[in-house]
């Protein structure tokens, strides 16, 4: 699919996500836009806790890169003291503790979604170098102590992960392999959830699913892994109540 492509043009970040806390409505789908973001610079419309992310160029769009050729292990993103502080209030500290335990995984968080339990979340996403990984997930579930979810799918290893991550380590809930998710193209990722069913689809096929112990409740962002070198595009997140 070409990068040129636009999509849900309608709802851009000039509302934000303020659609989605109408109380016993379904909100449109709202999209997470770049086009004002500066390139080369952090996203203003994602936080970084983990990792280096900024803004690009590719083909006359602004897109969204994690670029893991920065990457060491245990490096949280510059100023994260304030950004959890802007996240999680009084709480931060606890969240700061947990982050920087164990800062493997790059993420960002979508500051204007404070609590994501019903619908979808879609992103575009393509992998573009990575000896140990290529990973692009959908990040949710997200707690004030820093434990969350995310339905990942991985350039190199052709699967699709959900994993869990309690106390800053990293376990799998569900796998499932034969995923095609060539690198250097653009892939579709979504993520379904409807009480305690988790469904993740890739490039429009549904390949997971999975029942949680309990329902889901928290923020929701991005994800990756290690040393990737990954491109999203059209963070879209949809709600049903």
């Amino acid at each position: 699919m070409s990068i040129s492509k636009t999509i849900k043009v309608s709802v851009v970040c000039a509302i934000g996500f303020a659609g989605l806390a109408l109380p016993g409505l379904a909100a449109p789908p709202a999209t997470i836009d770049l086009a004002g973001e500066t390139v080369g610079a952090e996203p203003k419309a994602f936080v970084p806790v983990v990792g280096f992310w900024r803004v690009e160029d590719a083909n006359g769009k602004k897109v969204l890169v994690v670029d893991g050729r920065q990457w060491k292990e245990g490096q949280s993103s510059a100023g994260i003291a304030d950004k959890a502080r802007a996240l999680y209030g009084e709480r931060y500290a606890e969240f700061l503790d947990r982050v920087q335990a164990y800062a493997y995984f790059p993420y960002v968080v979508a500051p204007n979604v404070e609590n994501f339990t019903d619908g979808e979340i879609t992103v575009r996403f393509q992998g573009l170098s990575g000896r140990i990984d290529q990973g692009a997930g959908i990040l949710f579930n997200l707690k004030p102590n820093g434990d969350y979810l995310t339905v990942r799918a991985n350039c190199l290893e052709n699967n699709l992960v959900l994993w869990k991550v309690e106390k800053g380590k990293r376990s799998s809930v569900n796998w499932v392999r034969n995923t095609p998710t060539a690198t250097h193209q653009w892939h579709d990722l979504k993520v379904r959830v409807s009480g305690t069913k988790v469904e993740g689809y890739l490039d429009g096929k549904l390949y997971l699913q999975h029942t949680l112990a309990q329902p889901i409740s928290g923020r929701i962002g991005l994800w990756s892994k290690a040393d990737s070198h990954m491109y999203f595009a059209d963070y879209t997140v949809s709600t049903s109540n």
